[in-house]
């Protein structure tokens, strides 16, 4: 996300953006969890196995979108949606509502100050949202045995997936699969700081679209999103292979260590390119979510400023 990006002239207090922020993401989630929840099918497919050793039931964007919806109807194509909402509310919130405070502080007039500032807020965004985007992916892998791929969890619900994890594996429990989830939120949000605002000036200067068009946005949006999928992917699928791993009694992992470990073999026993697994449902999704994330949130603030001073 871009922050900066936004109209300096409206601004909101840290406390307001966290609303503000968690509002916007929030409603630009409900357009794109089709597409989270084809990347994550994708991604755990064929988990720790030789290519070509394993069923494929999903095989690219369309195909995967039209395998959810004959599987688990069209309500499947937003399994995990509460959860989902509530991790990009929390930790959007939070990333927003601290680069604002680094921004009213003139942090991110530094040089670096912009990528830094948005890796950080990032990061603890991500670190206290965990427990949300865990059960996410748990209730987002979960289908009719047919086509299921990873381990299925079987929650019934997102209140129950939280008391169950918790019962079973206590406070630390919910937080398994955050030694993944940190570095992919710094690494998307450094590089999406770095080349989104380029990509979009580039693109304006092409005049392709009218001045002001919100074609411009979106169409740098999408040309940056090559860039952050591709940086961001081989991180993301480390992080739902970690989140979605079965546990034993004392709550560790049974298929990956860590996130050295889960790296290593995805490399070693299904090769480099899983990695990339979901790379294409990642990258049609970060261009319209990264844009409609900030119209809503630019949209959000005009009104907001507009009631505060009265105009």
């Amino acid at each position: 996300m871009d922050p900066s990006s936004s109209s300096s002239s409206h601004h909101v207090s840290p406390p307001v953006d966290f609303v503000l922020g968690a509002t916007a993401c929030c409603l630009a989630c409900v357009f794109t969890n089709p597409l989270e929840v084809v990347k994550t099918r994708l991604q755990l497919q064929g988990e720790l196995r030789a290519r070509g050793s394993y069923p494929r039931h999903y095989r690219g964007v369309l195909q995967a979108l039209v395998a959810v919806g004959r599987a688990d109807g069209l309500r499947g194509l937003q399994k995990g949606l509460a959860a989902g909402l509530l991790y990009q509310g929390l930790m959007n919130g939070v990333r927003f509502s601290c680069f604002s405070h680094a921004e009213a502080h003139g942090w991110t007039q530094h040089r670096g100050g912009t990528v830094a500032a948005g890796a950080v807020a990032g990061a603890l965004g991500a670190f206290l949202a965990s427990p949300a985007y865990l059960v996410k992916t748990h209730l987002q892998a979960q289908t009719i045995a047919a086509v299921a791929v990873g381990h299925q969890h079987n929650h019934q619900s997102v209140s129950e997936a939280f008391e169950t994890i918790y019962r079973k594996q206590g406070v630390l429990g919910l937080w398994r699969g955050v030694n993944g989830a940190v570095p992919r939120v710094m690494v998307g949000s450094a590089v999406q700081l770095a080349t989104f605002a380029s990509a979009k000036e580039w693109v304006r200067k092409r005049k392709w679209f009218r001045e002001g068009s919100w074609m411009v946005a979106l169409a740098g949006g999408m040309i940056s999103s090559v860039a952050v999928a591709g940086a961001m992917t081989p991180f993301d699928v480390v992080s739902t292979r970690l989140y979605n791993q079965p546990v034993d009694e004392a709550g560790l992992g049974k298929h990956y260590r860590g996130f050295w470990d889960c790296f290593v073999q995805v490399c070693g026993k299904e090769g480099p390119w899983a990695l990339y697994k979901g790379l294409g449902p990642a990258y049609l999704r970060l261009g319209p979510h990264t844009i409609l994330s900030l119209l809503f949130w630019d949209e959000l603030r005009k009104v907001t400023c507009r009631h505060l001073h009265g105009t």
